[in-house]
C-alpha cells in the first residue's frame, strides 16, 4: 500500500522560539533540533523525538512537506530523513518534483487564478490603502501568487481584520492571520489540489494530513485523514471535521504526537 503524507510544516511540524510553547521545568524540557537557519541564525526547531519519528515517516510512506512558505524559505529548512521527492510550497502555486519546480503545475494554477478571482493588484492596492502603518510593519508579496503583511499583532484592530476578510470574500480571496503575519490568498490557490496531484501520480492509496491554520482546512479534509494541533487559527475556532482529530497537545510537542499518528496510520498493526 502506498501511503501519502502532506503535512503543513510551520506550527505543525517546525516551530519558531516563540512558538515552541514549552511547559513545565526547563530541565524536563525535551531537546530540540534546529532544522532551519536565516541569515545565520537559527530560526526553526523541533524536537529530538520528533526528528526521529520524521526520519522513519520517510521510509514508511512518500512525506510531502505542504507549505504557505514560497519556495526560498521552504530551502532553508533542513529536516531529517530521506529528501522529499515532493514538495508543495506558496500554498499549492508550486509543486517541487526533486528539488526543481514543475512550470506545467504552475501554468495550470496561474491559469486557474486568472479566471477565478480578483488580480494580485487589486488586492495589494487595497492592502496598501486601509494597512495602518501604526501596526504594519512589512508589505510582501509572495511568488507573485498572494500577498500578505508583517504585523504588530498587539496593536492590530480586530474590526479591521474582519472588514479584509469581507472584502477579500467577495473577489474570491481569503484571509488567514498566523501569528504576526496576515495573509490574503486567492481561494483557488490550495494545498488540496496539489497534494491531490502528488497522490494521482505516486498511486497513493491512503492519503494523509496535518495543518494547524484557516489555509490548511481544504488539505485536512481531502485527506482520508488528518489532523490539527491544539493551537492555531483551527483550534483558536475550534473547527473540525469527519476524518479530522484534534489533538490536544500544543507547540513543539504536538509535532511529535502528530508524526506519531502518522507512523501508526502509515504501519497499521497486522
Amino acid at each position: 500500500m502506498t501511503v501519502l503524507v502532506a503535512s503543513d510544516l510551520d506550527r505543525t511540524l517546525i516551530y519558531s522560539a516563540n512558538a515552541l510553547a514549552l511547559a513545565g521545568p526547563d530541565a524536563e524540557a525535551p531537546r530540540l533540533l534546529c532544522v532551519e537557519v536565516y541569515e545565520s541564525r537559527p530560526l526553526s526547531y523541533m524536537t529530538e523525538t520528533a526528528a526521529r519519528l520524521l526520519a522513519e515517516l520517510g521510509d514508511a510512506a512518500v512525506f510531502v512537506p505542504t507549505t504557505t512558505r514560497t519556495r526560498e524559505q521552504y530551502r532553508r529548512i533542513s529536516l531529517p530523513g530521506p529528501a522529499p521527492a515532493y514538495a508543495i510550497c506558496a500554498n499549492g502555486g508550486h509543486l517541487l518534483v526533486d528539488g526543481e519546480t514543475d512550470h506545467d503545475w504552475h501554468a495550470s494554477v496561474t491559469a486557474r487564478l486568472a479566471a477565478e478571482c480578483a488580480p494580485l493588484s487589486e488586492v495589494r492596492a487595497h492592502l496598501e490603502r486601509t494597512a495602518d502603518p501604526v501596526w504594519t510593519r512589512k508589505h510582501r508579496v509572495a511568488e507573485d501568487l498572494f500577498a500578505y503583511l508583517v504585523v504588530e499583532r498587539e496593536l492590530l484592530p480586530e474590526e479591521w481584520v474582519k472588514e479584509l476578510a469581507v472584502w477579500a470574500e467577495n473577489r474570491g480571496w481569503t484571509v488567514s492571520l498566523q501569528g504576526r503575519k496576515i495573509y490574503a490568498v486567492p481561494k483557488p490557490l490550495t494545498k488540496s489540489a496539489a497534494m491531490r496531484e502528488v497522490a494521482r501520480r505516486t498511486g497513493a492509496d491512503l492519503t494523509l494530513a496535518a495543518g494547524d491554520s484557516l489555509l490548511d482546512a481544504d488539505l485536512l479534509l481531502a485527506a482520508d485523514r488528518s489532523w490539527r494541533p491544539g493551537h492555531g487559527e483551527l483550534a483558536d475556532a475550534d473547527w473540525t471535521a469527519p476524518g479530522v482529530t484534534a489533538l490536544p497537545e500544543r507547540g513543539v510537542v504536538a509535532g511529535e504526537e502528530i508524526l506519531r499518528e502518522f507512523l501508526k496510520a502509515a504501519n497499521p498493526p497486522g
